[in-house]
């Protein structure tokens, strides 16, 4: 069925604005034709539109990032019409796809004002590339998460100490008080690395951002096996304490350096700072009754490291609790 859309055929579906803002239609049509310019002004003809496309695009990069605080502009943002503060002409402006062609044509960046609009962009935070963009709000959120919930920092702790363990359903807390920067707000942190180790999100193919998460902590076997290292480290640990048998009370948990330590040294304490509060007794117990850790292809291969460690299976019941 036609619909008559009072336009003539040839011009249903044309791109309207992209014929008429641009200088060649200018001259061609309305320069030496002062009749036309009076019919365009009384239609309200938005004449700030006929300038340089880049213009536009600048003021609608400046708009955009004065109005949401940063300059990742989705694809399909188009300029609204008639809401403030946009003026007129940008109404209509397709920015997020004049973005996408600059990211990936290099639209606008040829010649000699290549550098300067560059500049230009990189001043309101344009995002050049999304997926790395991606991986840095990852990557900061995980060293936050180090610093806020696990009460760790980075740099005093060594590499091999690392173990970052975000639960899967934790969301980064709103609210200045809580130490989070507004942008990582309602950051979904547990969804995202169970996706980076389940999918490869961030990472796939690309092995210097993987290291990059190892560096600080980030385990690609996820927090049960970060886990079972955590366990059979302190159980190694408090099994060389005791003459390597592995008795520990259920109640056990792992100790924090003394005030006023008289040890010669740190080094002379034999619980390192990332087992503290570790509540070995509890997990071993775990392991007797529930078989926690010992599911798996690993089974058998953990079962074999308690054993080299003195692990009691069975315990005397009613036994004396020691530390």
């Amino acid at each position: 069925m036609h619909v008559d859309t009072g336009y003539p055929p040839e011009w249903v579906g044309a791109k309207l604005a992209r014929h008429i803002y641009n200088m060649r239609w200018w001259q061609k049509h309305i320069a030496s034709n002062s009749e036309r310019v009076s019919q365009l002004n009384k239609i309200g003809f938005i004449w700030g539109r006929l300038q340089p496309q880049w213009n536009i695009f600048m003021e609608g990069m400046s708009i955009y990032y004065r109005l949401y605080g940063h300059g990742k502009v989705p694809v399909s943002f188009t300029i609204p019409n008639g809401e403030e503060p946009w003026p007129k002409e940008c109404w209509g402006f397709p920015l997020g796809n004049v973005a996408y062609r600059i990211r990936s044509r290099n639209d606008f960046l040829t010649g000699h004002d290549a550098m300067n609009r560059r500049a230009q962009m990189d001043m309101l935070h344009f995002v050049w590339d999304f997926s790395e963009n991606n991986f840095t709000k990852f990557y900061m959120a995980l060293k936050h998460y180090v610093r806020l919930e696990q009460g760790k920092d980075l740099q005093s702790t060594a590499s091999s100490q690392r173990t970052i363990k975000v639960p899967y359903k934790y969301v980064v807390p709103s609210g200045h008080q809580k130490g989070w920067p507004e942008f990582l707000w309602g950051y979904p942190l547990g969804n995202k690395c169970m996706a980076v180790r389940q999918k490869g999100l961030y990472i796939k193919n690309d092995p210097i951002r993987k290291s990059r998460l190892e560096d600080i902590g980030f385990r690609f076997s996820g927090n049960t096996a970060s886990g079972w290292l955590d366990v059979v480290h302190g159980a190694a640990i408090y099994s060389k304490m005791h003459g390597r048998v592995l008795d520990v009370p259920s109640n056990f948990v792992v100790p924090s350096l003394p005030e006023g330590n008289l040890l010669d040294s740190e080094d002379a304490w034999p619980w390192p700072e990332h087992l503290k509060g570790l509540k070995l007794g509890q997990r071993l117990k775990d392991v007797r009754l529930k078989g926690t850790y010992l599911k798996g292809k690993d089974k058998h291969i953990r079962k074999a490291q308690l054993d080299a460690l003195g692990f009691v299976w069975s315990p005397n019941k009613g036994r004396r609790r020691r530390g």
